[in-house]
Order: structure tokens, then C-alpha cells, then sequence
């Protein structure tokens, strides 16, 4: 027997992986088969070349589980005494502590820059033996046992098969991966498609009530995944059978790209496009990234472009380390380049579906377009190719590409400034009366709906010349797109002002909502009170629920207008009646104002030009006294104006109309509408 010391720099080699690697220890089962499987390939490579004359028989990978014991046991090549020393003995570990120190938090970058993946055996293990024999004729089979301290022994020992057991002695608290549950969930996650077949245990059925074993091997891995196949011998039920396979519980997918390639790197591998319409945090971390089909993670950043973690599947790529860390994606020149050509095979792909079946392409759009509009937000590169096999979607459920809407728009659509306006509606159902005022003057409306698409508008707006994306409940129809010179609004600024405080009077108060009341003469056919919104305001506070920074116009009140149509009957009967009503109560008020803003204005002029020592505080005293009293004036008219209201069924009514229509009538008001509307009946 042969004792020794482990050849490193530092005696902290076993604390090290114990501590810094404890919250990865599951990451153990998938290096050692790992190893298991290079060692059985190099036998099948030598097998190939001749370099190995003997029957390679049975090379399955299996693992047992004892009483306190996990076994991992290959066929493959082996090792000899002279090999341990050379690859277990000798840890290359220059400079250890300065990297230790760093990468304490990764455990993939200590064990990827160390080579470490066998020591990953000692995060949970007390003990580990290597029982092990050459393929090579003639050879000696050796015992290697270390305790987790740097000694170790080695001895000459019996053993009849080529190949390697490692045995490892579970520590007290690792008890877990002694349950045979814990090992197959991790054999599933990491092992599912490795290219040798591994066991684990026997196959169980059902017998007399109780499940009892077979004498057939439980085999858990598929060792031909579907990616690792031509796409010519596979059919369409192939590819979604492997979906649910790895996704049980998704619906169908819409569609797939199958990768093969060979130069600049190597890379396999299916992606699907899944069904989603909402929520796109729901659907990232579903790509698998494999290491010549070992498992490596499910968190693609980095090697998938944003956008594309949206979409489900498998990449496989020898180019990407098994032992992966986040600092190595962030500069290697290998993942960048697998990430330029993914959004190539991804646009190529959807580009061909367009072209070959756009009646598919337009059916799965709803669905398609939170994957293509991200990808326009986040990239560049993808804008410039998707900008061709974006479509629109109008109100009547038609699509079209950009540049066919804007052929469709262009005549009807364009205002007096040479701008292209492109109307759309975020809720057909809640924004019904606009629409159909819209269309009534032969204006197409786009369904702009997606969670993305706020986002996109403003987009646009940059990217498409001399265009601008106006929401139809945004102004009055004939604002919307303006086609010549409005002439003057016709009503008096005394008589707006008297509806204005009228309606103002008897608007509810609605929590972080503020009105301003206005009125247009808009014609006799149009209705008599609209609720409009600025199509400015309204953007910022929907791009401040999407985007960091913006939160300051999220704590902003809504601001909506309610406009007045000055020629509709109704509003001309109301101000008539106002007048009548109201005049005798207002005259003598109104004269108290005109006087008294007179004098105020008087005073102003004279100080023109003067500093503020120069003006005599007898002066700025009645300054302050005729300000009072217009206030005062003021709210005197207000109050009669509210009275007048107050009495007037009609205008209360017209309110709740048009509040009811927008979706702004909640509460008290709502409730108290319902019983005058009960009353009426």
C-alpha cells in the first residue's frame, strides 16, 4: 500500500469545496457521471481506431445507492496507478487563494478552472474510493481511498471487469442524496440525454398491491434526444412529443426552429415558440443549455438574446464549458457569436413562414407578437429584419405589413402638416363610440391591445418617417386628424365660461383624476359631451408602468377633458336656460367684477416699470384688497352656477351618460345614478 499527500499549494483544498461550493453540492451526481460517460466514449473511440481489441460488451453507466453509500460504475477505459497520480494526485493550483477568495460564490468557475469536477465528490462525502481498472492489457486494478483531508492511499487490488467504481461514503449532512427520490430528480435534471445509457436500479411494477423490482434495468436517459437527429428523419409529432416531454403542462407549441451547425461553432438544438400573450416573465428560463448533452442550466442570458428567453427548448454546444460561469458569457467571442446566429436562424425562420403560409403566420400572430415586438424594443439587428413580417392589426381583424398600411392610410390619413396618422384603440368594447366616429369619416383603426405595444408606438414614431400614433379617444374626431385651418369657436368666452362652471359643478370627485372642461362647436349630429384624453400624458403615465426612471409621471393625476358641444341642442337649451335663470343673480355680480378688475388693472399699469421699494404700500394694500374681493366675486358666481346645476336634471344626467361610457363611473356616483334611473323608469 502506498500513502501520499494530495499535490497542492494549500492544505485548504477540502474545506474549500466544502464551504464555498455547499450551495451547488447537487452539481457531485452530474460531474462523476460525467466522467463515467467520457471514460466509457474514449473506449468506444478507441474500439473504432483499433486502439482496443476486446469485446466492449455491456458499457451502460449505473448508479446504486447503499446504506450509506452512493456508487457511480462505468465500463469505459479506466485508470492505472500511474494515471491516478497523474490526474487525481496533482491538482494544478497555482495562485489558489487570490481565485478562491474571488469566485467563492460560483462554484462552476472554481471547478471549471480547476478541473475539480472529481473533488466535487467531497461535498458531500467523508470518504471516497476509486476502485478501478485499465483497459490496457495486462493491467494492475488499484484502490484509491482519501478521508477529505490532503492524504490518501493507494493499493494493488482485485478486480475482474475493466472501468472504475467511485464510491462515495455520504457525510451526516448529506443524508439527502441517499434517498433514491433525490437521485433520480437529479439524474432527471442533469442526466435526462446523456449519450450512454445509465441505470439506476431496476424497472418497478405493480403486483399483488406493493411495487416490486424486475430484473430489467432502469434506464433513465434517452440516449438520441431529438436534437442530436436530422430534421429529415423526424416528423412534426416528433417534435411535439419531445415539447412535452419537456414541458408537461404547456399547451401546444406554434412552431419550432431545429439548429445544425458546424462552423464558426458547434451548436444543436430545437427552439419552439410557445403560446403566450401576457406576462413575459412567466415564460423565461425555459431553454436548457447542454454541454454535449449533459445538462448545464436553464438561465440562457447572455447566450440567447433577451427576447429569445421567451421561447422554450434545448441548445446544445461543446463550445460552452460544462462548467459555465456568468463572467464567462459576458466575454467570450464564442457565445456572442452563438447569439447573433440564433436571432438570424430565428428571423430566417419566421421570415420563411411569412412568405411560404402568411394565412398560418397571420392566425398565429396574436400569439406571436410579444416575441416579435420585444425583439424589435431590445434589438436592433432583429428590427431591421422583423420590420418586413410585422403586421398590424385593425379593428376588423385584418392584417397588414408596415409599408402595406401605410399604402392603405396614406390618402385619407395624412394631415395638413404632411404627417401620416395612424389612429388606433387600446379596448374595442370601452372605446366603441370613438371608433365608430372614426370610421364614420373613413379612418382605419389599429388594435393595438399588447402589453408591448405603448412601448412600440413610441418606437415607431421614431423609426417610420413623418408618422405619428394618436389614440382615437385621445380628442374629437375632427382634431384627430386635423386637414385644414379650425375656424373660431363662435361661442362667446362669457357664455363658455357659464357651461364650463356649470358641468364643473356637478362633476364627481374621483380619486387621482382631474377634468377640464371645455367646449367646441363640433356640429348638431355629433353628441353633446365627450371625455377625451391627451394622447401626450396619457403615454408617459402607461411608458411609467414599463419603464424605470418614469415613475414621476405615474404619481400624476389622470387628466381627461370634457368637451362640450356648443352646437348640439341640448347644450344650447342648457346655456338659455342658464342665462334666464341666472342673469338677475349674475349682473350685479358680474358688474361688481368688471369694475373691480377695472381698478386692478389700472393699478398694475402704473407700477409698470417700477421696482418693488418704489410702489407705495398704500398701493400694494389695495392690490391685495381688490385680489380678495375678485376671489371672493368669483366664488359667488361659482356657487350660482352650482345651484343653477344642482336643480338641473339634465346636466347631472349628461354626466353620468358619458362618465358611465368610459368606465368612470364607480362608487357612490354609480349608485346614486342607478336610483335616479330607477325613478325615471
Amino acid at each position: 500500500m502506498q500513502k501520499g499527500h494530495i499535490g497542492v499549494t494549500t492544505d485548504n483544498i477540502f474545506p474549500v469545496i466544502k464551504k464555498f461550493l455547499y450551495s451547488d453540492h447537487e452539481i457531485f451526481l452530474r460531474e462523476l457521471v460525467s466522467n463515467a460517460i467520457d471514460a466509457t466514449q474514449k473506449l468506444k473511440t478507441f474500439a473504432s481506431k483499433g486502439d482496443f481489441k476486446g469485446d466492449p460488451g455491456d458499457l451502460t453507466v449505473r448508479i446504486s445507492l447503499g446504506k450509506d453509500t452512493i456508487t457511480i460504475s462505468d465500463r469505459g477505459i479506466g485508470l492505472t496507478a500511474e494515471e491516478i497520480e497523474k490526474y487525481i494526485n496533482q491538482i494544478a493550483f497555482s495562485g489558489a487563494n487570490d481565485f478562491l477568495e474571488k469566485y467563492k460564490n460560483d462554484a462552476n468557475a472554481i471547478i471549471g478552472h480547476f478541473g475539480l469536477g472529481f473533488y466535487s465528490a467531497f461535498m458531500v462525502s467523508k470518504k471516497v474510493e476509486i476502485i478501478t481498472k485499465s483497459y490496457q492489457e495486462g493491467s494492475q486494478a488499484v484502490k484509491w481511498s482519501c478521508d477529505g483531508s490532503p492524504e490518501f492511499t493507494i493499493e494493488n487490488i482485485e478486480k475482474e471487469d475493466r472501468g472504475t467504481d467511485i464510491i462515495l461514503y455520504i457525510d451526516d449532512e448529506s443524508k439527502e442524496f441517499l434517498e433514491e427520490p433525490r437521485i433520480s430528480s437529479l439524474l432527471n435534471k442533469y442526466c435526462k440525454y446523456l449519450p450512454v445509457s445509465i441505470a439506476f436500479g431496476k424497472k418497478k411494477e405493480w403486483k399483488e398491491g406493493k411495487q416490486v423490482e424486475t430484473d430489467e434495468d432502469n434506464i433513465i436517459n434517452d440516449t438520441t434526444p431529438l436534437w442530436t437527429r436530422k430534421p429529415s428523419e423526424l416528423t412534426d409529432e416528433d417534435y411535439k412529443k419531445f415539447y412535452r416531454g419537456l414541458y408537461p403542462m404547456s399547451d401546444e407549441p406554434l412552431f419550432w426552429i431545429h439548429l445544425n451547425v458546424d462552423y464558426p461553432f458547434h451548436l444543436t438544438g430545437v427552439l419552439y415558440f410557445p403560446k403566450i400573450k401576457s406576462n413575459i416573465d412567466l415564460g423565461k428560463n425555459k431553454i436548457q443549455l447542454y454541454c454535449n448533452q449533459v445538462y448545464v442550466t436553464d438561465s440562457v442570458e447572455g447566450i440567447v438574446p433577451d427576447f429569445l428567453t421567451l421561447l422554450h427548448g434545448v441548445i446544445d454546444s461543446p463550445d460552452i464549458p460544462l462548467n459555465v460561469s456568468r463572467s464567462y458569457l459576458q466575454s467570450d467571442s464564442n457565445v456572442k457569436k452563438i447569439s447573433t446566429h440564433i436571432t438570424k436562424k430565428v428571423s430566417d425562420r419566421l421570415q420563411s413562414i411569412f412568405k411560404n403560409d402568411r394565412k398560418q403566420f397571420e392566425e398565429k400572430w396574436n400569439d406571436l407578437k410579444i416575441f416579435i415586438n420585444y425583439g424589435m424594443l431590445t434589438q436592433e439587428d432583429f428590427y431591421d429584419k422583423a420590420q418586413k413580417f410585422t403586421l398590424f392589426t385593425d379593428t376588423d381583424n385584418k392584417h397588414y405589413t408596415f409599408e402595406e398600411y401605410k399604402t392603405l392610410i396614406k390618402d385619407n390619413q395624412t394631415d395638413k402638416e404632411g404627417n401620416l396618422i395612424y389612429l388606433y384603440t387600446n379596448n374595442r368594447d370601452e372605446q366603441y363610440s370613438y371608433i365608430e366616429a372614426a370610421a364614420a369619416k373613413g379612418y382605419n383603426i389599429l388594435l393595438m391591445d399588447g402589453q408591448l405595444d405603448i412601448a412600440l408606438v413610441n418606437m415607431l414614431e421614431q423609426k417610420l418617417e413623418k408618422s405619428r400614433f394618436t389614440r382615437v379617444d385621445s380628442d374629437v374626431i375632427d382634431n384627430l386628424i386635423v386637414k385644414e385651418d379650425k375656424k373660431a369657436d363662435s361661442l362667446a368666452a362669457d357664455k363658455q365660461e357659464a357651461l364650463s362652471a356649470t358641468f364643473k359643478s356637478q362633476l364627481p370627485a374621483i380619486d387621482k383624476v382631474e377634468f377640464h372642461v371645455m367646449t367646441q362647436a363640433l356640429g348638431e349630429n355629433t353628441r353633446p359631451v365627450m371625455i377625451t384624453q391627451s394622447e401626450y400624458m396619457r403615454r408617459m403615465k402607461e411608458m411609467a408602468n414599463i419603464q424605470a426612471g418614469m415613475s414621476f409621471y405615474g404619481e400624476m393625476p389622470h387628466m381627461y377633458n370634457l368637451v362640450l358641444n356648443s352646437d348640439h341642442k341640448i347644450i344650447k337649451d342648457i346655456l338659455t336656460s342658464e342665462e334666464k335663470e341666472c342673469s338677475p343673480a349674475l349682473s350685479p355680480i358680474q358688474l361688481q367684477i368688471d369694475e373691480t378688475s377695472k381698478r386692478r388693472n389700472e393699478l398694475k399699469d402704473s407700477q409698470k416699470g417700477k421696482k418693488e421699494e418704489e410702489i407705495p404700500t398704500s398701493e400694494k394694500d389695495e392690490l391685495n384688497t381688490l385680489d380678495d374681493k375678485l376671489s371672493s366675486l368669483r366664488t359667488q358666481k361659482e356657487a350660482i352656477y352650482s345651484d343653477y346645476a344642482e336643480k338641473n336634471k339634465v346636466i347631472r344626467r349628461l354626466i353620468d351618460l358619458v362618465l358611465l361610457q368610459n368606465n368612470m363611473l364607480k362608487g357612490e356616483a354609480l349608485n346614486n345614478f342607478v336610483k335616479r334611473s330607477i325613478e325615471l323608469i
